[in-house]
């Protein structure tokens, strides 16, 4: 009988995988620049408005007073600036570093939205000012309110951790900034102007550059 030879079986190829990686890096780092740059921007605003508002009791009368988020606490707003710094820093950095970069993107929206909740219901900021509006330092305010401003900036800190868990899950997959160096990092050599002998101006630009007009190339 004689030999039956094994028909070797097609093997999928593993380029046609590549576009579908691809698109998939690409969209994972649109949505994290989008959500990180605009979950800061929100932090960044929402800190800036009315978080409480109260009345304090002045020589017979009332005075109305408000709190920002600064006067709260300005937690929510350094985390968002430092979120930016992070968001820039993940494309720029590499494998380990953009690893940690990563994480300090996301412990940053956490920070700034646990630090937003716990302020919502603060009324220290109001009390401090009832105090030094009607000078009595056991002044508290009265018909005190809260905004939504906290949600608000609660919301823009998910969206910074938003981006860190997706950094954290595809940031290996993105590319870097640093396109003008190779992939060892080492600079890409660039190419002398070529100098025309006969053209005084090209070598004095050679001279200026530290290259000798008299070498040939």
């Amino acid at each position: 009988m004689g030999q039956v030879s094994a028909v070797p079986v097609p093997q999928p190829r593993a380029s046609a995988a590549t576009p579908a990686a691809a698109s998939g890096s690409r969209r994972s780092l649109a949505a994290a620049l989008l959500l990180g740059a605009v979950g800061a921007t929100v932090v960044l605003l929402a800190a800036g408005r009315t978080w409480a508002e109260g009345t304090a009791s002045v020589g017979g009368g009332t005075v109305a007073l408000d709190a920002k988020g600064g006067d709260v606490t300005g937690v929510p707003t350094a985390l968002a600036i430092v979120g930016l710094a992070a968001l820039v820093a993940v494309l720029a950095a590499r494998r380990g570093g953009r690893l940690l970069v990563s994480g300090l993107l996301a412990l940053s929206g956490a920070g700034a939205t646990a630090a937003a909740l716990l302020g919502a219901s603060d009324t220290e900021a109001l009390d401090a000012k009832a105090a030094r509006t009607t000078g009595d330092a056991a002044a508290a305010v009265d018909a005190l309110t809260h905004t939504a401003w906290p949600y608000v900036t609660a919301a823009g800190g998910l969206l910074i951790l938003l981006a860190g868990v997706l950094a954290l899950r595809y940031g290996r997959l993105w590319p870097t900034m640093s396109g003008r160096y190779e992939r060892d990092g080492t600079p890409r050599p660039r190419r002398a102007a070529a100098v025309d002998p006969d053209r005084p101006e090209d070598l004095w630009k050679a001279l200026d550059r530290g290259e000798d007009p008299t070498r040939e190339g």
